[in-house]
Parts: structure tokens; C-alpha cells; sequence
């Protein structure tokens, strides 16, 4: 049977001594690589075929050389913004079976000087391979939000 993890269920899984899925360590990973700009390591956390979806976008990532473009042309928005760092929140975690998560995630946007200054949430749906790692399969873009 899926579980469904409220924001307060989540929080207190993950104050005890470890998050069982690994999704927030998964999450984690993703985050350092790719504000550290580790391309690398950031695309072999996905498997393809990959989806992306947003209100004015979608594709289809194929290889993984595709996601050096995406994750460039990201990096370029956010350092415009003056976004220099983030970390990930789970806000929704359903274990859809003992394969697949979808996960909905804010990220907090970091200037220079420690300050919030916007965000966007994503859900993702991450999909666990036949050596039990966790890859991106799915991300839904919900859009940015500003700090008043």
C-alpha cells in the first residue's frame, strides 16, 4: 500500500537517526553537485528517458549529455538572480511502490549574503534502478517564488 508523508510526518522521520528511503540524502547530493557546478555527478543521478515539465516548457532529456545544457542554462538564471546557494525541503514525500517515490521539494534561493531571496518548488519522481540507487525520472516545475 503507498504511504503518504505529511510535511510534520517527514520532519520527524528524518529528526530520528536517518531518512529510510534515502530521498533527502538523494536530494542532498543533487543540491551540492549541481551549485557546485558537478555536471557530472549531477546527470548520473538521473536515468533516461527523462521528463521535464512546466507551464511554459517540456521536454524530453535522451542522453545524458543533454542535462550539461540544462543544468549550464540554470546555473546562468539563478546567478543573475544573484543565487548563489540552496539546499532542499521536502515538503511532500509519497512512496508511490518499492520503486518509485514522488517527491515535492522547495529549494530556497541564497545570495551572497545569506539572505532568502526567492525559490521554486519541484516534484520529482525518482525511480530506484536494479542496484537500488535512486534516479530522476520525472520533474514537474511548479515555477519561482519571490520573498516579500
Amino acid at each position: 500500500m503507498p504511504r503518504q508523508l505529511e510535511l510534520s510526518d517527514l520532519n520527524d522521520m528524518l529528526a530520528g537517526s536517518e531518512d529510510d528511503l534515502g530521498v533527502q540524502e538523494f536530494l542532498d547530493v543533487m543540491g551540492a553537485a549541481l551549485t557546485s557546478g558537478d555536471d557530472a555527478s549531477a546527470a548520473a543521478l538521473w536515468d533516461t528517458p527523462a521528463y521535464v515539465l512546466g507551464s511554459d516548457t517540456s521536454f524530453v532529456i535522451r542522453a545524458p549529455n543533454q542535462l550539461e545544457v540544462l543544468f549550464v542554462a540554470a546555473r546562468e538564471r539563478y546567478s543573475a538572480r544573484g543565487v548563489i546557494d540552496t539546499h532542499p525541503e521536502i515538503v511532500r514525500l509519497d512512496e508511490i511502490n518499492d520503486r518509485v517515490v514522488m517527491v515535492r521539494v522547495h529549494w530556497p534561493w541564497i545570495d551572497a549574503k545569506g539572505r532568502e531571496v526567492g525559490g521554486e518548488t519541484s516534484t520529482y519522481t525518482l525511480q530506484r534502478n536494479d542496484d537500488g540507487e535512486w534516479k530522476l525520472r520525472v520533474v514537474l516545475m511548479h515555477g519561482a517564488e519571490a520573498v516579500s
